[in-house]
């Protein structure tokens, strides 16, 4: 196994990624700070100390959207590792809330995408957004 040369990364962060569903769309946000910074991808962030994973997904989709949502299965988990940064993302999918979403926290934008829409290749998009979207649909 290979990665950044040792020193350069600070041990990892768990981290949710709340993947909603609503019929042919997904959820997402246009991320304020990095990583990602400019970037559409999941609502999603950092575990607390005592928290579970779908409390973590359910906490981060509400302060960035103002929406609540059932939790469901963790579908995948992902590194992403940067100049600084190491977090683990676990993916869980939730049920589509009601209303509308209103960006919150850290992200610019909230809104429905189509998942069709998304590609692995657009550049607007958090790297695994369109394959995990597609996953989560195909659950």
């Amino acid at each position: 196994m290979t990665g950044p040369a040792a020193g350069t990364v600070p041990r990892p962060v768990p981290a949710v990624l709340a993947v909603v569903l609503r019929g042919p769309e997904v959820l997402l946000v246009r991320r304020a700070n990095p990583p990602d910074a400019g970037l559409w991808g999941f609502p999603g962030g950092r575990i607390e100390p005592g928290e579970t994973l779908a409390g973590a997904a359910c906490r981060e989709l509400a302060e960035e959207t103002g929406l609540t949502a059932r939790p469901g299965p963790v579908i995948d988990a992902l590194d992403a590792i940067g100049d600084g940064y190491h977090y683990i993302l676990i993916a869980l999918v939730c049920d589509a809330p009601d209303g509308a979403p209103v960006a919150a926290d850290d992200a610019l934008e909230a809104g429905w995408h189509r998942i069709a829409a998304l590609s692995d290749d657009d550049p607007r998009f958090s790297r695994d957004v369109a394959r995990l979207a597609r996953k989560a649909a195909g659950r």
